[in-house]
């Protein structure tokens, strides 16, 4: 397989990145702002695809179709956030709780198939692996349109009380914020764009099933971890947020090319988990090692001890 296979495959690629981008700036919101430990969206992004397939195939639009995935990954996030702030259970465990209940419930949702194809042949879909070049235009746009839309979000008074909300939920307190409520919310807008990127995902893959979500958490931190690093290095204190979130989809595309190149060099496709570890783990470890080396101490060290 030729160098020109990969860059003919790149458009792909770059779209299936973009899709799992969109799902990391959902992940971004708990992850980041609100700093809770969501492990639901493995299945609420199947949620999402789920959804979309039975939509689709009942005869519905593409537009139809997304709208309701969005909706059902709200409800995914809000079972979440009421078994943490109303019952009390650890963000961890109300993650893994929601997130074994939806296996089921997508099986319900797809009448217990576990794959259900929707062709591009028989249903017009929003974007499809067989157009590339347009699959990558529109996910392009609709990207585009979801960080403007969180980036004036977050600017409004309900999006400061949430990012008040994970920096210092105590002071948030202090301050008249209910805190649970905004947990609560961050955790709907959160997976209800986790869902949005698995209905996109499904229709781009043309099927949706029921285990599309496994390991969907560890793309989606590892597209934030990448975007996060290559942000700093890029514009160091002068990164904003709007960038941040942008550098979310640049991650979640890098991270697709780096998984594409790994399958064009031919390396077991079995040990994909495990390069996803690799890649994680030396972009978790770039900043702490750049934080080190720039330490007086270290510095210090380096000259020997001298002035």
């Amino acid at each position: 397989m030729g160098i020109e296979t990969l860059i003919a495959g790149m458009p792909g690629t770059v779209a299936q990145g973009i899709i799992y981008g969109i799902m990391a700036l959902g992940i971004y919101i708990t992850f980041k702002l609100l700093n809770f430990a969501d492990l639901s969206v493995d299945g609420s992004f199947a949620t999402g695809g789920a959804v979309a397939a039975m939509v689709i195939i009942s005869g519905h639009s593409w537009v139809l179709a997304l709208v309701l995935a969005l909706i059902a990954g709200a409800l995914a996030g809000l079972i979440t956030g009421v078994l943490h702030t109303v019952l009390g259970i650890p963000d961890i465990l109300a993650g893994i709780l929601t997130q074994l209940a939806l296996y089921s419930i997508n099986l319900r949702i797809a009448k217990n198939q576990p794959n259900t194809p929707i062709s591009v042949d028989k249903y017009n879909l929003a974007v499809s692996l067989r157009y590339k070049t347009d699959a990558l235009m529109t996910v392009f746009v609709i990207a585009v349109i979801i960080i403007a839309i969180m980036y004036w979000f977050f600017g409004t008074e309900m999006g400061s009380a949430l990012r008040a909300t994970g920096t210092n939920p105590a002071m948030a307190k202090a301050q008249g914020i209910n805190v649970n409520v905004m947990k609560a919310l961050g955790l709907v807008v959160s997976n209800s764009l986790v869902a949005f990127a698995g209905a996109l995902f499904a229709q781009f893959n043309g099927n949706a099933d029921v285990n599309m979500g496994r390991g969907a958490i560890v793309i989606g931190l590892a597209s934030i971890i990448i975007g996060d690093v290559l942000c700093n290095a890029f514009f160091k204190k002068k990164s904003t947020f709007w960038l941040a979130l942008g550098f979310v989809i640049v991650g979640g595309i890098l991270y697709y090319i780096f998984i594409a190149f790994v399958l064009w060099l031919k390396m077991p496709a079995n040990d994909m988990k495990l390069f996803t570890a690799i890649i994680v783990a030396i972009f978790l470890a770039v900043p702490y090692l750049k934080n080190k080396m720039n330490s007086s101490f270290f510095k210090a060290a380096k000259r020997g001890g001298k002035r």
